[in-house]
C-alpha cells in the first residue's frame, strides 16, 4: 500500500501550521507562490472535514495570504479545492489551494467562451 505524500511529508516543509492543519508550498506551482493547505488528519474530501479542521485550515488561509501579500505582492488569488477525481483531485488527502495570480498571468480557473 503507497503511503500518502501529505502524511509522509517531513515538518520542514511547513510554511505555517496550527494544531490541526499545515501549510506549504506546492511542488508543482501553477504560479509563484502557490501554497497547500492540508489538514494534518488524513481524510479523502473536503467534504469529510470537520468544523474544527476547517477552523484551523481557514486560520491558515488568513496568515498563507499575509505571507504570500508580503513576499511576492500578488495582484489576486485562487482559492480552491479538487473533490474527485472528475474535479481533477490527483492527492487523495484533501487540501486547498492558494495559488497566486498577477496581472498578465496566462492562469485561470474556468473556461472562457
Amino acid at each position: 500500500m503507497n503511503e500518502c505524500v501529505f502524511c509522509t511529508l517531513p515538518e520542514t516543509v511547513n510554511l505555517v501550521e496550527n494544531d490541526l492543519a499545515r501549510a506549504f508550498y506546492d511542488k508543482f506551482p501553477v504560479s509563484e507562490g502557490h501554497v497547500l493547505i492540508v489538514p494534518k488528519k488524513h481524510a479523502l474530501s473536503f467534504f469529510d472535514a470537520t468544523p474544527e479542521e476547517m477552523a484551523c485550515v481557514g486560520d491558515l488561509l488568513t496568515r498563507v495570504k499575509e505571507l504570500l501579500d508580503n513576499r511576492f505582492h500578488p495582484d489576486g488569488y485562487n482559492i480552491g479545492a479538487n473533490v474527485g477525481t472528475a474535479a481533477g483531485q490527483t492527492v487523495f488527502h484533501w487540501h486547498i489551494h492558494v495559488i497566486p495570480r498577477y496581472n498578465g498571468d496566462a492562469g485561470t480557473v474556468r473556461w472562457h467562451t
